[in-house]
C-alpha cells in the first residue's frame, strides 16, 4: 500500500521543483511591472481579518429546470450577524477540479493563480461563487453556441439566489478572466440592480475581430484548438496531454448529495448535444455570414458590442484589464472603454499576456511582480462596500510603457500623441521624408508561407500556451522570409503609445491575400524586439465611410460582405488599417523596423492556395508608410 503514495509523493515533489525551477529564471531577476506609485498599491479593510475557507457545493435549479453546479467560498468561521459582499464567476472552464488522492488532502480544488485568488479574496471579506456555465464542467444542459442569452440568464437567477442568503449584503460584482470575463460583461445585460460592478479580465468585445477573425482573416490555431479543448472538458476530460495533469487531476468537481455519481454522469451525458466550436466558424467570410450549421444569425448574437445600450443602462462600473501581448484583447478592453459611458470606468493595461502571469517587457521578461488581487480588491471594496479608498482620486487609465519599464496614467484614450510618418524608401529604408520621386517605385516580394511567428506569441497567449515572458525570440531567423524597412538609428528615445497605423500600396498578382505587418525595435547589437503587429484580409481592405457600430479610433474595415473589394492584378491598391495598440519606448541608436509578410502560419489560415508576388510602392504618388504615435 505504500509504493502508490510514495509514487505520488515523488510526483509532487518533482512538480513543485519543476515550478519553482520555471519562476526562478535567474538570481538576480527583478519584476519590473511591479507598480510604485499608479496604480497605487492597495491592502483591503479586511486584511487579516478571516483565515481559511469554509466550500459548500451545490446544484441551483434554473427556472426552465436545468441544475447548474455551484461552489461556495465563505470565511471559516463567519459570525450569524456578519454581512459580505458577493462575487460571482461563470465559466465554462471547469469551476473547479477534482483532484487525486493524495493531492486532494491538501486542497480543496484552489490550485494555481485562480486558487490562491480566491482565497486571498475570501480572507478579506468577501463570499465567491463559483459556477459551471450550463452544457459544461458538473451543470446540466447543453450550448449551442457561446455566451447564449440562457447562459446569462442563469447568472440573474443565482444574483437571486445570493441575495437571499443570510451572509449577503446583498452587493454583488463579477469577475472572470476570458471566456469567464465575456461572462462576467453580459452579466451586466440583465441589468439586475444588485450588480454594482464587475472586472473583466482580458477578454473581448467583438467576437469576429477579436478572436475568431481578427483583420478578416481565419484564426485558425486558436478556433480548432479551443473546439478541442472544449470538447474535451464537456465529456470530463483532461483537455491536453499532460502526465503530470491526468496524475493530479479526474476531472471535474462532482457536486455532493445523494446519487452523487448518477447524477454527475447523467450531466455529461446532457453534454453530447452542445454545438462544436469549429461548426461555429464554418462558411463565415464576413462579418454578417451566418455559419453553415445556422445555429446564429451572425457573431454578432454572442459579441458584447451588440449591448452596449443594455451594458451602459446596468449602470454597474466595470474595471478593463489586458495586457499589451494579450492578443488583441488590449484593444478590445480600449473599446470597452471609449463605448462604457459609467463615469466610474477604468482601463489598466500592463505588460502581459492572456493571464497577467508574465512580464513581456523586454529587458527582463519573466514572472510578474503586479498585485493583481490587490487592485481587485481596491476597486471592489470602493463599489461592494463603500470604502473611500482613493480609487478615483487616481486617474481612469494606467497603462505600462515597455522597454522604459514604467507605469503612466491618463484620463482619456488616446493620450496626447503627434503622428510621425516614416516612409518607405530604397534600400528597404524607413525615411522621414515624404518621397518625392513620381517614377514607378517599388519593391518586389514573393510571398513566403513558410514565414510564421512561432510558439511563444500573443496568438498563443489567448489560448494558454505561451509560458514565458521572452515572446517572439527568433525575429531574426523570420526575418530572412519577409520584406522589411529599416530607419537610421534614433538620435533620441522614441515612445510609441497607440494605434499606429500602416498605409501598403500593392500590385498583387492575386486578387486577395493575408497581409500581416509587424512594427519592431532593433538594438545596437542586431537583436530584434517585436512592439506591435496588424493584419488584414485583401478583400477587405475597403475603409468605409460609414457610421461605426460602436466607436472605434482607427480606420473602420467593415467586414461585410456588401464591402467586399477584392484586389486587382496589375493595378495599385490602397490598405490602410491599424497594428494592434502599445506602449513601447524604442531606445536612442535602436532602430525601427517594418516587416512585411504574406502569410503567419502558426496560428492563421491562408486565404488563397498561392504564393502572390507583390509589388510594394514607394514614390510620391503611391507612399507606402506607417503613422506612428510619439509621446513627446
Amino acid at each position: 500500500m505504500y509504493k502508490p503514495f510514495v509514487h505520488y509523493l515523488l510526483m509532487a515533489i518533482i512538480l513543485l521543483f519543476t515550478v519553482d525551477l520555471h519562476a526562478q529564471k535567474s538570481k538576480d531577476y527583478q519584476a519590473t511591472d511591479v507598480a510604485v506609485n499608479l496604480p497605487k498599491p492597495y491592502e483591503s479593510v479586511g486584511h487579516g481579518s478571516y483565515k481559511g475557507l469554509k466550500v459548500t457545493n451545490f446544484y441551483l435549479t434554473m427556472s426552465d429546470s436545468v441544475k447548474i453546479a455551484v461552489d461556495l467560498y465563505l470565511p471559516k468561521n463567519l459570525e450569524a450577524d456578519v454581512k459580505l459582499p458577493t462575487l460571482v464567476h461563470q465559466t465554462r472552464y471547469w469551476r473547479s477540479p477534482d483532484l487525486r488522492w493524495p493531492f486532494s488532502m491538501f486542497t480543496n480544488g484552489l490550485i494555481g493563480p485562480m486558487g490562491k485568488a480566491i482565497t486571498e479574496v475570501v480572507e478579506n471579506g468577501y463570499a465567491v461563487i463559483n459556477i459551471d456555465s450550463r452544457g459544461s464542467g458538473a451543470s446540466f444542459g447543453n450550448r449551442k453556441y457561446p455566451w447564449s442569452e440562457e447562459e446569462y440568464n442563469d447568472l440573474a437567477e443565482i444574483v437571486d439566489w445570493i441575495i437571499k442568503q443570510e451572509w449577503s449584503n446583498q452587493n454583488v460584482g463579477t469577475i472572470g478572466v476570458s471566456y469567464s470575463g465575456t461572462t462576467a460583461e453580459f452579466a451586466l445585460v440583465n441589468q439586475h440592480p444588485n450588480i454594482k460592478c464587475g472586472i473583466l479580465l482580458y477578454s473581448l468585445f467583438d467576437v469576429y475581430e477579436d478572436i475568431a477573425f481578427p483583420g478578416g482573416i481565419y484564426h485558425e490555431f486558436f478556433v480548432e484548438n479551443w473546439g478541442t479543448f472544449n470538447n474535451r472538458l464537456d465529456e470530463n476530460e483532461i483537455p491536453r496531454k499532460s502526465f503530470v495533469a491526468r496524475l493530479l487531476v479526474k476531472g471535474v468537481r462532482r457536486v455532493n448529495g445523494p446519487k452523487k455519481v448518477r447524477t454527475f454522469k447523467a450531466a455529461i451525458r446532457e453534454h453530447q448535444a452542445n454545438i462544436q466550436v469549429s461548426e461555429s466558424s464554418d462558411g463565415i467570410i464576413f462579418k454578417d455570414d451566418v455559419p453553415t450549421n445556422q445555429a446564429v444569425a451572425s457573431s454578432a448574437v454572442f459579441s458584447p458590442s451588440n449591448y452596449i445600450t443594455e451594458i451602459n443602462n446596468s449602470r454597474a462600473a466595470v474595471y478593463l484589464y489586458s495586457g499589451w501581448l494579450d492578443g488583441n484583447y488590449q484593444r478590445a478592453a480600449i473599446r470597452k472603454f471609449l463605448n462604457y459611458d459609467n463615469p466610474q470606468n477604468k482601463l489598466l493595461i500592463g505588460p502581459w499576456e492572456h493571464s497577467g502571469q508574465y512580464n513581456c517587457s523586454p529587458n527582463n521578461p519573466g514572472k510578474s511582480g503586479f498585485d493583481h488581487v490587490g487592485e481587485f480588491l481596491k476597486f471592489f471594496d470602493y463599489h461592494l462596500k463603500g470604502v473611500e479608498n482613493g480609487l478615483y482620486d487616481e486617474p481612469k487609465v494606467h497603462y505600462f510603457t515597455m522597454a522604459e519599464d514604467q507605469w503612466k496614467s491618463s484620463e482619456t484614450w488616446p493620450v496626447k500623441t503627434q503622428t510621425q510618418s516614416f516612409y518607405f524608401a530604397e534600400n528597404n529604408a524607413l525615411s522621414t521624408e515624404l518621397p518625392s520621386s513620381n517614377d514607378a517605385l517599388f519593391d518586389q516580394y514573393q510571398v513566403d508561407t513558410t514565414a510564421g511567428t512561432g510558439d511563444d506569441s500573443r496568438w498563443k497567449s489567448v489560448i494558454g500556451m505561451l509560458k514565458t515572458g521572452a515572446v517572439y525570440p527568433d525575429r531574426e531567423v523570420q526575418a530572412e522570409k519577409l520584406l522589411v524597412y529599416d530607419s537610421e538609428p534614433l538620435d533620441g528615445n522614441l515612445e510609441v503609445t497607440g494605434h499606429p497605423t500602416i498605409t501598403l500600396y500593392i500590385n498583387s498578382t492575386a486578387t486577395d491575400g493575408n497581409f500581416h505587418v509587424y512594427l519592431e525595435d532593433i538594438d545596437s547589437e542586431g537583436n530584434i524586439y517585436l512592439i506591435t503587429e496588424g493584419l488584414l484580409r485583401g478583400i477587405h481592405r475597403k475603409v468605409s465611410t460609414e457610421r461605426p457600430p460602436y466607436k472605434i479610433v482607427t480606420p473602420y474595415h467593415s467586414y461585410l460582405s456588401k464591402d467586399a473589394m477584392p484586389l486587382i492584378p496589375g493595378t495599385v491598391s490602397e490598405l490602410i488599417f491599424d497594428l494592434l495598440p502599445t506602449s513601447y519606448q524604442i531606445k536612442k541608436g535602436h532602430k525601427i523596423r517594418v516587416s512585411l509578410a504574406g502569410a503567419d502560419k502558426d496560428h492563421f489560415a491562408n486565404v488563397i492556395d498561392e504564393e502572390p508576388v507583390w509589388e510594394v510602392y514607394r514614390n510620391a504618388t503611391y507612399p507606402s508608410k506607417i503613422e506612428l504615435p510619439i509621446v513627446e
